[in-house]
């Protein structure tokens, strides 16, 4: 059996798949070496033999051992899952860059050399912490995106394959039949549902392990929402976004049935779909594990109750680390009203107007924008006028990447370098820019609040408080927030 995450054992895991129990749903999935496929957890199929099972920590991990995703039970539609936790930082680092779409058009090779190491010790590492090669991994991904796009959409298949990755509908087809045993075309003709596209966007389902507290996070978003850019309604939150220089919006609800978010995509290519879903699932934090995280919480005597009131509260991530680096400047000694009232005025500045639909009139600004702009004409400060230009020209010259291409430490240390950002700002950005689960904000006066019940800790005390608490400290943040 290969070494599994978060503790998974085979004990744990023949019971979770005897029980088809849903907690573990994207956790592990279970290769069936008669039939030659594997499943997820929940797999409604007959079980088989313990003697034919194999358990894999990831779903690349089972391609890599030659077997094929269950038509069933569709490991390609699993919640999402943080599979490199545990894993070694370089491991972690890359694993992110190929979600981004690292390995779509570039090579190992150049990964390897972007993340300071050799091609075959990333091979290695790869092996040892995934079970898969950094190229199965990429490809298992391709494939799984694919798969999910014949089911839910009316896409035609080249706009799949340029969707998910593939340089041309050949190499698409070829890797389709080798990994499914059947053509493209073929699995959706066998689809029982209706394809998942509206007549001016495209719908997607994003899954979610329960519980999701939708409501939390909708209204935290709600509060902070800028005008032109955010539009949220009683059920709905949508923004206008830009990708690879083309300007679109999404807009995303809780499903009316089932666990998982609805996702309506407008004015972007196919080619990008990837990449939004993915940023989308973070800013929903939908890779989550809400039993990891209350497993790891409930025995302390402040958060238990609050974990009892509300045990799928998530981090609300954001579309731009960027912008959220910009709205952390913005909002420092003020309330969020007023920070909400400065990032309005920035967006009619300096932002790009665009014709997307209802209340979305404007892009947020981008870093070249914001870097040679007088900001004072809206009102800030001149010392947070030059905070805000600082950051943006050390983003536009490499100094600070808000992809892995710098490591957690490597980004906190040059954003500390800037002046007017401190530490408060800092774990702010890597909580909400970079949903680090660990991120915390131990200057803030209201988590020093109700960490010591009414009374404020010290900055100090409630650091050390916090060893307790981790990796897990974000979502600390926000059950102390929000029970505030």
């Amino acid at each position: 059996m290969d070494a599994l995450p978060f503790q998974l054992t085979p004990a744990v895991c023949d019971r979770a798949r005897l029980a088809r129990d849903p907690r573990f749903d994207g956790r592990f999935f279970i290769g069936v070496l008669t039939t030659g496929i594997y499943c997820r957890p929940i797999c409604p199929a007959p079980s088989p033999r313990l003697s034919n099972i194999r358990y894999f920590p990831t779903a690349a991990a089972a391609a890599e051992a030659g077997l094929r995703p269950c038509l069933r039970c569709r490991p390609e539609a699993a919640p999402g899952t943080p599979a490199w936790v545990g894993t070694s930082v370089t491991v972690r680092r890359a694993l992110q860059l190929i979600h981004e779409g690292a390995l779509d058009s570039s090579s190992v090779e150049e990964l390897a050399t972007r993340l300071g190491v050799g091609t075959r010790h990333l091979h290695r590492l790869f092996v040892q912490h995934v079970g898969a090669s950094p190229i199965v991994v990429a490809q298992t991904r391709r494939l799984h995106f694919a798969k999910r796009l014949i089911d839910d959409t009316a896409l035609p298949m080249t706009s799949i394959a340029l969707a998910s990755g593939f340089g041309s509908l050949r190499r698409f087809n070829a890797a389709f039949q080798n990994t499914y045993g059947r053509a493209p075309r073929e699995l959706r003709r066998e689809r029982r549902d209706t394809a998942g596209s509206s007549s001016d966007g495209l719908d997607l389902r994003l899954a979610y392990r329960p519980p999701y507290d939708w409501r939390s996070l909708h209204a935290f978003l709600a509060a902070r929402a800028m005008p032109g850019v955010e539009r949220v309604t009683a059920r709905t939150y949508a923004r206008s976004i830009r990708v690879n220089e083309v300007s679109g919006w999404f807009e995303i609800r809780q499903a009316r049935t089932g666990d998982g978010l609805e996702l309506s995509v407008h004015g972007l290519e196919p080619s990008v779909l990837f990449s939004v879903v993915s940023r989308v699932r973070q800013m929903f934090d939908l890779s989550a594990d809400p039993a990891e995280v209350r497993a790891a919480l409930r025995g302390d005597v402040l958060l238990a109750p609050l974990l009892r009131a509300r045990p799928g509260l998530r981090i609300p991530g954001a579309w731009d680390p960027f912008e959220i680096a910009v709205r952390a400047v913005l909002g420092q000694q003020i309330s969020v009203a007023a920070a909400r009232t400065f990032a309005a005025r920035l967006v009619v500045a300096y932002g790009s107007p665009i014709s997307a639909t209802e209340g979305l009139t404007h892009l947020f600004p981008e870093p070249a924008q914001l870097a040679t702009a007088d900001l004072t004409t809206i009102g800030l400060t001149r010392s947070r006028a030059a905070t805000i230009k600082a950051l943006a020209k050390a983003v536009c010259d490499g100094a600070i990447r808000f992809d892995a291409g710098n490591t957690a430490d490597e980004l906190r240390d040059r954003l500390l370098a800037i002046p007017g950002i401190g530490p408060w700002t800092v774990e702010y950005i890597a909580l909400r820019g970079l949903g680090d689960p660990d991120a915390f904000p131990a200057e803030d006066l209201i988590l020093r609040r109700m960490a010591g019940n009414g009374a404020a800790l010290t900055t100090a005390v409630l650091r050390k408080r916090s060893e307790a608490w981790r990796p897990w400290r974000a979502y600390v943040v926000m059950h102390l927030w929000r029970a505030a």
